[in-house]
């Protein structure tokens, strides 16, 4: 296991990893990447939108078919009710799950003192917003459909109630995983023909991985939009 941890460490070069607080390890390279992601996000929607034309550019373009056709999407699946109640959310959701997965792919800085990782690469960033997916669903469908909201366990009768607990609970695990996977193996392939050729990055695969960053944010988001939509079945 040393030999392996050693190893690793000879291929990607992290800041300080970890730190305590209040009793917990704090992976910071995933912190560091967070911040990183939120910063770009920030600078690029607010950017601009803040520079929004009647007629316009190509960025503003661009933007605006993507927010429409994820709109789009909410309202075929929640209804216009629901689109309007988690547009914010899930836009927000989908463009911070898709810079994450992208910012991977910069190089590294400085020879090899640095380098960039996905904040999506770490097990406990996905699962933590998928957790947060699932505790929205559930704090929103109470408060829209009162403890009513549950009754969906126990269709089409109660003995699936077991079942169907257990399928709720599967939901965060297999929204997480998926995307962790996909992420974390295509920034291991990336790095290793980085390696294998430095002065020549492999356009191709950076290509490539640009638009699996695209779908599995796509995805993820679905699968989101697709767990809020019972909140909204009565009004859709």
């Amino acid at each position: 296991m040393e030999n392996a941890e050693q190893a690793s460490k000879e291929i990607i070069h992290y800041l300080p990893q970890y730190i305590d607080f209040l009793g917990a390890h704090v992976h910071m390279q995933t912190m560091y990447m967070s911040w990183l992601t939120c910063i770009i996000c920030i600078v690029v929607l607010v950017g601009i939108s803040s520079r929004a034309k009647v007629i316009p550019g190509r960025a503003q373009c661009m933007l605006e078919m993507l927010v429409k056709w994820l709109c789009g999407l909410m309202e075929g699946n929640m209804g216009k009710e629901g689109r309007r109640f988690f547009a914010s959310f899930l836009l927000t959701l989908f463009f911070y799950i898709f810079i994450a997965n992208e910012v991977g792919l910069l190089p590294q800085v400085g020879g090899h003192l640095f380098h960039f990782t996905s904040p999506t690469n770490d097990i406990n960033a996905v699962f933590g917003l998928a957790i947060l997916v699932m505790v929205l669903n559930f704090l929103v469908g109470i408060y829209r459909n009162g403890l009513g909201f549950f009754s969906h366990f126990v269709k089409p009768f109660p003995l699936m109630l077991p079942l169907n607990i257990v399928e709720e609970l599967a939901k965060p695990v297999t929204m997480s995983l998926r995307l962790f996977g996909n992420i974390l193996a295509g920034e291991i392939l990336l790095i290793v023909l980085y390696q294998l050729a430095p002065w020549l990055p492999p356009i191709a695969w950076i290509f490539f991985s640009l638009c699996i960053g695209f779908l599995q944010a796509f995805i993820f988001t679905m699968l989101a939009i697709v767990g809020f939509a019972p909140i909204f079945r009565h009004d859709h």
